[in-house]
């Protein structure tokens, strides 16, 4: 028999109001994927050939998008693949300043480590190193950390620990700039304190900082820096993050002199996803496929904060159609990044009014997901401290 795997996998069906719970099985010889309804005892989908999923998409907590089916895998249906996928699967806690942003996610990609959270918070640095707080070094690092924004992460992968502190290097950045010249204390830190990152010492550390920045009770987690003003909204599509573009996109933003005052990552379901693009229904032929992008994968949301932003955030964009911004506006982000009209990157509000709307929209559809789902894979903001 074929090797396969096996998963508990949950869809919310918003018709019916039902949570639905199915086996996932997955073929990795063919790429063929299986399902079964597990309340009706019956085959739910015959064994079909998906080249949109891979093994490195299937662990327990991540959401995969079969046949514009959102599936949150909540368990693995047999020890066979427990054990052959999820035993050396680790959650790590990272914080780390908002510069060398580009670098941090190929490194990522590099080491088959996934971000499964992402947060920023403000003036929560005093309560997150409290530990520390009769250490000689505790005011100067508080004072470092609540100088500005930060980016929280939750990475997820195998040894996830381990791998991640060797990508960090050694806590002191001049240990680390002899050491391991190419980690990233070694290339971005100064000293002890400004080391261009903070990372978890063990699973145990792991999970309580990750309980604090993402607590697993919704509505208790730090404030994220969200302005609602002066602003607009950008929102990185799903086929832009897995290909490992988000570290250039959000470089390339900065660089062209706009703040990203609020960040946050989440997935979107198919309801959200149609009513936050409702105003291109009927409007805009590629409409349907627009919805299937949105909501095949994580999204990464923005608040881009500038004069103006609407319209000048809009024209860095570049036009809706790739081909068109490569010969009109080579150097947008469309002409850069862009495949074809649906996946052009990224999407951004059209009208001037709509721009604290969509920010505060896509805010509040994340915060519905974390609900309804407990597995969400990424939740991502900006926070300043």
């Amino acid at each position: 028999m074929d090797e396969r795997f096996a998963f508990l996998a949950e869809w919310y069906d918003p018709s019916a109001a039902l949570l639905r719970r199915y086996q996932l099985l997955y073929y990795p010889k063919d790429g063929s994927v299986e399902m079964f309804d597990m309340k009706n005892q019956r085959t739910f989908l015959r064994r079909t050939k998906f080249d949109e999923i891979h093994p490195e998409d299937l662990f327990v907590g991540n959401r995969v998008n079969i046949f514009s089916r959102q599936l949150n895998l909540v368990g693995y249906g047999d020890q066979y693949t427990a054990n052959k996928l999820g035993s050396k699967k680790e959650r790590y806690f990272f914080l780390k300043a908002t510069g060398e942003t580009e670098l941090v996610f190929p490194n990522l990609h590099d080491f088959l480590l996934q971000i499964t959270k992402k947060d920023t918070l403000k003036d929560q640095a005093a309560d997150f190193y409290t530990e520390h707080q009769s250490k000689s070094f505790f005011n100067n690092l508080v004072q470092f950390v609540s100088s500005g924004p930060v980016i929280a992460m939750e990475l997820m992968g195998d040894e996830a620990v381990s791998t991640w502190r060797k990508v960090l290097g050694p806590t002191d950045s001049g240990v680390a700039q002899k050491d391991a010249a190419n980690s990233l204390r070694g290339q971005f830190g100064t000293d002890g304190t400004k080391n261009a990152g903070h990372g978890s010492d063990s699973l145990a550390s792991a999970a309580r900082e990750l309980e604090f920045f993402f607590p697993s009770t919704t509505g208790h987690g730090p404030s994220n820096t969200a302005m609602y003003s002066d602003c607009t909204c950008c929102i990185i599509k799903p086929h832009a993050i897995s290909e490992v573009l988000t570290g250039k996109i959000l470089e390339s933003i900065i660089e062209n002199g706009f703040e990203i005052s609020a960040l946050q990552m989440f997935n979107m379901d198919r309801v959200n996803a149609e009513e936050f693009l409702e105003v291109y229904k009927g409007v805009i032929a590629e409409y349907t496929n627009m919805v299937d992008e949105l909501c095949s994968g994580p999204c990464m949301a923005l608040e881009i904060h500038a004069t103006d932003a609407p319209r000048t955030f809009r024209e860095f964009c570049g036009p809706a159609d790739p081909e068109i911004a490569r010969h009109l506006r080579p150097t947008t982000l469309r002409a850069l990044y862009g495949k074809n009209k649906v996946q052009n990157v990224v999407h951004c509000t059209d009208l001037p009014e709509d721009g604290i709307l969509e920010v505060s929209s896509s805010k509040s559809h994340s915060n519905v997901m974390q609900e309804l789902h407990s597995h969400v894979l990424y939740s991502v903001s900006f926070c300043s401290h």
